[in-house]
């Protein structure tokens, strides 16, 4: 069974509301809704289960760390989603994403890289061709 069910979530706590704006790192726990702008990275603490959400019209520029993150507006720097990354329709992200689910709506954009942490947890070999060897 997934970490997060529909129904057993994180609360959101807190909110960055429409209109401020926040320069500097933002850490915190459970839930975090922003409506606002954040320049400065965002992590969740490890503590317990978090959840992000980052709404229509809000902007982030720095990284993102929590176990789920839901976006619906833009996002330049590094999503980090420990479990779940939900794109909405008119999300924006510039920048690599690890995740080790992916949710993505039609509408929602990724310019940068894609690391499912699964895979990136097996570390496999290189291959070696059979030609190569003498």
């Amino acid at each position: 069974m997934p970490m997060f069910s529909r129904k057993k979530q994180p609360p959101i706590k807190s909110l960055i509301a429409q209109g401020m704006r926040i320069e500097g790192d933002v850490h915190f726990v459970e839930g975090l809704r922003i409506d606002g702008v954040v320049a400065g990275n965002i992590r969740a603490g490890a503590e317990q289960p978090s959840i992000l959400v980052i709404s229509e019209t809000a902007r982030v520029e720095g990284m993102v760390h929590a176990d789920h993150v839901i976006v619906n507006g833009q996002v330049i720097g590094t999503v980090h989603a420990a479990e779940l990354l939900e794109l909405q329709p008119k999300a924006q992200i510039e920048g690599d994403v690890h995740y080790k689910a992916l949710e993505m709506h039609q509408g929602g954009t990724i310019a940068g890289q894609l690391f499912p942490t699964s895979v990136l947890a097996e570390q496999k070999p290189p291959l070696e061709l059979a030609s190569s060897r003498q």
